[in-house]
């Protein structure tokens, strides 16, 4: 069915009209029960995609040119309508996506303050008055919006990381068109209609529900955009940076991880454990930033792991929304089950040792019991590639050298942690550990005014802070010499 305006009842945001398609249903994975619909483009995604890419052109101007002032009063406008309206949407976030009700409200919080912080980043001055070396001679750096703004986002934290881009680019004063992953979409639609009753006009942000490869090679062939933004696989970020590539579209990456979690002997082992459940645990396990390696050190080898593996076995699995919040949820789908099965699988075949129990699970949807391994080969794949599940292995290191020379031994380089009470080796790693992002005794290190980001093969650029708000933006040099 072809996409048609219909005012309020749509899903797809273009040029100020929600519009109506094909219902396509959106299914909790905790139970296959349906949880709502969006309007999917389909055989018209390529054009839907262009048409918002019309309009973010149209409205580009018009948004550049409104003083910093009055983006970021409309951006602190949407901060409040995202925060008052958390419970429901995180809610909604958490039957759709699985991952448990605190973790959905707290999503929508972090969403919101995005919003609030870009705001109030943006009206600071920007730009340099560069010392001249010759009389009559001035030089001076200025900055402005790139232009529009491709924004692609998945489905494992659909409303921060959406937020986390429009934020920075609309305060930049970027005109944006979205795509977000049809397994996670309701609460990030609202998140976006937020937008819309904050006051951005049409065509500032525009959403498009469609094919991922159809849209994005529409936006990207578009001559009016000039910025892509991806948070995905590292594989698909490659074919996205390609064929950006071929107009010259700046791409801005945060793409795929495989956190080391270092335990010195030294560490704090309460905190270290507490630490390790949030950093591997957290949202299922299906995070970018995940712990996938635990390395201890020998001396506290034996301990870490037997009160890792109580906490691990003491866990409950089940429904998201029930009374009493679980520990574990859902994973996003029975691919993905199979895929954590896949990779838990390989490392027993090649010898490791489970050490957590098996878990009882709900009869009906995509349930993977928490699972910790030891005894696993470097070469296995939990010790090789990202995991995004409830799955780790535990690994034994002698010394600083030996730890950090392992925990670089992977493609990817995006988030990192480790638990010590030497400062000396705090600094230390900080040099020394080829990641993005460094958490010393802190296992949720994300904030939005700190940069987001990741080396190797986990991307290119930075989001948060005022590094994210640049990457929307054009730096232009300017140098004049006096006249009589």
């Amino acid at each position: 069915m072809a996409a048609t305006p219909k005012a309020d009842n749509g899903t797809m945001l273009i040029d100020g009209h929600w519009i109506t398609a094909t219902a396509h249903d959106v299914r909790a994975p905790a139970d296959g029960a349906v949880v709502g619909h969006i309007d999917w483009a389909g055989p018209d995604a390529a054009t839907c995609a262009g048409r918002a890419a019309d309009a973010a052109a149209d409205a580009f101007a018009g948004w550049a040119d409104r003083p910093a002032r009055e983006r970021a009063d409309i951006l602190l406008e949407a901060s409040r309508l995202i925060a008052e309206r958390k419970e429901e949407l995180g809610a909604l976030l958490a039957r759709e996506s699985g991952k448990r009700l605190p973790e959905g409200v707290a999503e929508l919080n972090f969403s919101a303050e995005y919003f609030r912080w870009f705001a109030e980043e943006v009206r600071r001055p920007r730009g340099h008055h560069l010392t001249p070396e010759a009389p009559g001679r001035h030089h001076l750096t200025t900055r402005w919006p790139a232009g529009v703004v491709a924004s692609l986002t998945p489905w494992n934290f659909p409303c921060s990381i959406q937020a986390r881009k429009l934020a920075p680019a609309l305060a930049a004063g970027c005109t944006v068109v979205a795509r977000v992953s049809e397994k996670a979409p309701l609460a990030v639609t609202e998140m976006i209609r937020c937008l819309t009753d904050a006051g951005v006009p049409a065509g500032v942000v525009n959403l498009v529900h469609g094919p991922a490869r159809e849209v994005t090679t529409a936006l990207l062939e578009h001559r009016a955009v000039r910025v892509v933004t991806f948070t995905g696989s590292t594989e698909v970020g490659r074919q996205i940076m390609a064929t950006a590539a071929g107009r010259v579209v700046r791409p801005l990456l945060e793409l795929g991880g495989d956190g080391a979690f270092i335990v010195f002997d030294d560490a704090d082992l309460d905190a270290a454990v507490e630490g390790a459940m949030l950093a591997k645990f957290r949202n299922n396990g299906q995070s970018c930033v995940a712990a996938n390696r635990f390395f201890v050190q020998d001396g506290v080898y034996e301990e870490f792991t037997r009160r890792l593996s109580a906490r691990v076995d003491a866990m409950s699995v089940g429904d998201p929304l029930a009374s009493q919040t679980p520990d574990l949820g859902p994973l996003i789908d029975q691919a993905r089950v199979e895929d954590v099965h896949t990779v838990v699988e390989d490392a027993l075949g090649r010898g490791a040792r489970r050490l957590t129990r098996e878990h009882e699970l709900p009869t009906s949807g995509s349930y993977y019991g928490p699972v910790l391994l030891s005894d696993v080969p470097d070469d296995a794949q939990l010790a090789t590639r990202e995991v995004f599940g409830p799955a780790a292995g535990v690994f034994r290191f002698t010394d600083e050298d030996d730890v950090v020379a392992r925990a670089n031994a992977t493609e990817m380089g995006l988030a990192g942690y480790a638990f010590t009470r030497d400062a000396a080796r705090c600094w230390r790693l900080s040099e020394r550990l080829d990641v993005g992002i460094l958490g010393v005794n802190d296992p949720l290190p994300s904030v939005a005014y700190a940069p987001m980001g990741g080396t190797k093969q986990s991307g290119l650029g930075r989001e948060g802070a005022d590094l994210g708000l640049e990457e929307f933006q054009e730096l232009r040099y300017v140098a004049w010499r006096e006249t009589a």
